[in-house]
Formats: structure tokens, sequence, C-alpha cells
């Protein structure tokens, strides 16, 4: 199989999104945001999270899994918290409306903590935990993952999911700190991004049922994610679970849906965003400075291997995110193709035929 990507522009593939959404009825507003968090994710390198997911996604509007009208709405409330039900609305929608809410909480209050039910898959939780550095301040981020592909420690049933943790601290003149990360080696959607493009995966992202590394890309629906350190990550996953899902009265453990395969039940996603001042603790220009002074103590480092360069997390996204608002987002052949059959199928006025 081919793994030649051809490149499209930002505003094209924006553009895409949105009018697929629009066309099976929903509101502009509620497409745009989807569009932008979906291109956010593949600016920030997190392909998994962007553009490759409309097609699950459209599949699950057209199955009738979400509520394109819903009512978002706070079932509890206090002036620096907040739980947040997304009446199974869109993911990017219901988190984007949380961490919002989060973040104008923290200007008036200092910080503030929002939880979300009823949520869905929202996509890269580096596009959220980084809206909180226009503002100066430090972004948090956890979820409970869209299906269970990992078991506990020790185990073999899939009790777990990737249930990713992020983190954004800004800085002066040098790139913000953006650390993305599930809770497994890897996420499932690059998982799927390799397996789609037929590319044979890495060992150390999956094992069997026996515990042997699993690098057959037509073998992943047999396999478990790996938890990173080990007993450490899954002790990490498992506390992501509690307080992204139990806390929030939403799905964990043996009850979340695996959208993967069900496109129509309600998924009760449920996803934490923590937003906390800079000023809180000390001037926001002193804290810039010498975030400044420890990420180049970093990058200054000796290296191991002569020639190689020391990064910094989510450095790499930041650096590449200029040459695809130049040059496009780079689309596999197979995602491509995938894309021009759904314009088909909802009648876009764009069917990327001339890609």
């Amino acid at each position: 199989m081919s793994t030649e990507k051809k490149k499209i522009s930002v505003e094209r593939l924006t553009n895409f999104i949105e009018s697929a959404f629009i066309s099976q009825g929903a509101q502009k507003e509620h497409a745009n945001i989807c569009a932008q968090r979906m291109i956010e994710a593949d600016l920030q390198s997190m392909h998994g999270h962007g553009i490759f997911r409309l097609p699950a996604y459209m599949k699950r509007v057209k199955e009738g899994g979400y509520n394109l009208n819903p009512n978002i709405r706070h079932v509890r409330e206090t002036a620096n918290s907040a739980l947040v039900d997304g009446d199974n609305g869109l993911g990017q929608v219901v988190v984007s409306h949380a961490v919002e809410l989060a973040i104008q909480k923290a200007k008036d209050n200092g910080m503030a903590w929002v939880g979300t039910r009823n949520s869905n898959h929202a996509g890269a939780g580096g596009a959220y935990a980084s809206m909180a550095l226009q503002n100066d301040m430090i972004g948090m981020y956890m979820a409970v993952g869209n299906a269970n592909h990992m078991p506990p420690w020790g185990g073999v049933d899939r009790l777990l999911s990737t249930n990713p943790i992020c983190f954004a601290i800004p800085a002066g003149k040098e790139y913000p700190i953006l650390l993305d990360m599930a809770t497994t080696v890897v996420s499932y959607g690059k998982v799927k991004v390799h397996a789609q493009s037929g590319e044979k995966l890495p060992e150390g992202w999956m094992v069997d049922r026996k515990g042997r590394p699993l690098t057959d890309p037509k073998l992943i629906e047999e396999g478990f994610l790996v938890p990173i350190g080990s007993y450490k990550g899954y002790g990490l996953n498992f506390v992501v679970g509690a307080l992204a899902g139990v806390l929030n009265t939403s799905a964990f453990g043996s009850s979340v849906i695996d959208f993967n395969k069900d496109f129509h039940t309600p998924t009760n996603s449920g996803q934490t965003f923590i937003a906390m001042r800079v000023d809180l603790f000390r001037e926001v220009e002193d804290f810039k400075r010498e975030m400044d002074l420890r990420i180049r103590e970093i990058k200054d480092s000796t290296p191991m291997k002569s020639g190689t360069e020391i990064l910094l997390p989510g450095e790499i996204g930041f650096k590449e995110r200029p040459r695809m608002i130049e040059e496009g987002i780079p689309v596999s052949e197979s995602l491509l193709s995938q894309l021009m059959k759904l314009a088909d199928e909802f009648e876009l006025s764009d069917n990327l035929a001339d890609v």
C-alpha cells in the first residue's frame, strides 16, 4: 500500500469538515468549532485526531449517535468549578464549552476545574490545553478514551482505554511546553494511522495475549496497547479514569462504549479541564523569563548522540506548524480516498477530486 501523502490547505480542509457536519444538520457554529479543533490537532502533528477522524465521526452522525442540537448545561457549579452535561453533543463542541468556562472562571477566581459528562470523543488534548496559553494560564486536560484497548496490569480483560493527559505551560520567547500524551505508549489513533497505511507497528506499541510484541498492522484488533512505564502507567491510567470518568458520572471501565464499532449508542464520554493563572504564584513575565532560561538550559545540554537535537514536549509540533500552514496538511492516499467517498455520500460541493 502506498504511503505517499498529498498536502491540502488548512482553509480547504477546514471548509470540508464544516460542510460535512452542516450537510447533516449541525449548527454552523458547532461545525466550525469541530473543524477548528480537528485542524488544530493536525497542526500540532497529532494526525490521529485531525482530519483522519472525520469519516468515523460522519458515520456516527449518519447512524444517529450524536445529538446535533444539544442543550449543553451546567448541572453543578461554583465560582471555580462546574460539571457540564453535553447532552450527547459533538465532543469538540462540549469540551470547547467546558474549556472556555474554566478559563473565564480562572480569570475571575484564579483557577477552575470543569468536568464533562454525556460528551463524546473530542480529539487531541493539546488542542484544548493550549487554549489556556493565550491567557497566560496553565492548562491541564484529562479524558477517558472512547474504546478499551488495554487490560489492567497483569490481566487480559480490556477494561482500560488510552486515558490521555495533557499540560500546557506558557513561556516567553521560547516555544510553550505542550505535553500531550496517552497513558499508553501510543494512542490507538496513532496505531490506526499506521494500520491504514499498512505500516508495520514499532515494537513496544502493542502486545498479544501472551505479552509478546505485536507489529503486524492486520492484527491490531487482537492485541493490547501497552501502558507507559509498565505498572506506573497503568496506575496513572486508572487515576485519569477516576477523575475524568467516575467523578463526572461518565463512562469508565466496562461502561465505556467502543466508538470504533458502535456508532449509535451514546458514549457518555468524560473529560476534565483545569485552568490556572500563573500570577497566583509569581509575576507572569518573571515566570516566562525563567521558563525560557530552563528551556534553553535543556536545549543547550549535551546530547547522547553527536549531531542530534534535544527536544522539549510539543516542540516538534510547534516547528512543523508553520510549514503545514504554508504547504498544507499531509493526507495519506487511503484517507483521501475515504474523504472523497464521504464527499459523494453527503453531496459536498468540494469532492477533493483535484488534489
